[in-house]
């Protein structure tokens, strides 16, 4: 009988159940429990998997770039990160707020990876995240239009909780780029948070778009609750090879 219902728990998918239901099987102290303990025993081990599965979805939709996470942030390094700040970042608070987040900081400062990492931890509380370059969705935006799936892929963005936008600034915005860009970031404001890394100091930013009203547009709906973090000092990349030397 008990092996008919571990079959019919696997049927049901209910791994996690048909795990803990073997395992009561082979321990000697699980009839020291009450019913009701080793059900509640059973049921924790299917939610635990099920949470396991959706969080190994969750990061294989966000697309970072790196293996980062916010418990490995070196904040011996010099190079302007205040523990409280981001700390709080690591609530996830602001993104429940709906609040963008800027990073600035020369090339090599650690903006991707601290992106990724918060990014990261936002999976692990069960909030959305996707990491794209901006080129990269630019000319994915473009592919976009050219097969008539441009309204899907933007309705999509607009629904991930925090989108992380690496490396603004590296060229500048023109044509229909800068409306397409417009489009998802407008889509977003107010709704959902977006995370900009740029070695670009803000008050550059406009300078990147071609057309001064689409820049004023993009910039007001990007300021708008923004947390501001600027890094600086070398880079870490040197930092990591002299310590692997």
């Amino acid at each position: 009988m008990m092996q008919q219902t571990m079959e019919k728990l696997h049927d049901l998918r209910l791994r996690g159940m048909s795990l803990a239901l073997e395992e009561q099987m082979t321990r000697g102290d699980s009839a020291e429990l009450s019913f009701e303990e080793r059900f509640s025993l059973i049921v924790d081990r299917e939610w635990l998997l099920l949470q396991e599965s959706r969080l190994k979805q969750r990061l294989k939709m966000a697309h970072l770039k790196q293996g980062a996470c916010v418990e490995d942030i070196d904040f011996r390094h010099p190079r302007g990160l205040d523990r409280n700040v981001i700390l709080d970042l690591a609530s996830c608070r602001w993104i429940r707020a709906k609040r963008n987040l800027i990073l600035t900081g020369p090339t090599g400062v650690g903006k991707t990876w601290l992106a990724c990492a918060l990014a990261e931890k936002a999976c692990r509380e069960g909030l959305t995240a996707l990491y794209t370059r901006i080129q990269r969705l630019i000319h994915e935006l473009a592919m976009a239009r050219a097969d008539g799936s441009y309204l899907k892929v933007v309705g999509k963005l607009a629904k991930v909780d925090l989108m992380v936008l690496d490396d603004w600034g590296l060229s500048p915005l023109e044509g229909q780029s800068q409306h397409d860009l417009l489009e998802v970031i407008d889509d977003r404001a107010g709704i959902r948070s977006t995370l900009v890394t740029s070695q670009l100091p803000l008050n550059k930013w406009h300078d990147m778009v071609a057309d001064p009203s689409v820049a004023d547009a993009l910039l007001d709906r990007l300021a708008s609750s923004v947390i501001k973090i600027h890094l600086k000092g070398g880079s870490m990349r040197k930092v990591e090879s002299d310590v692997a030397g």
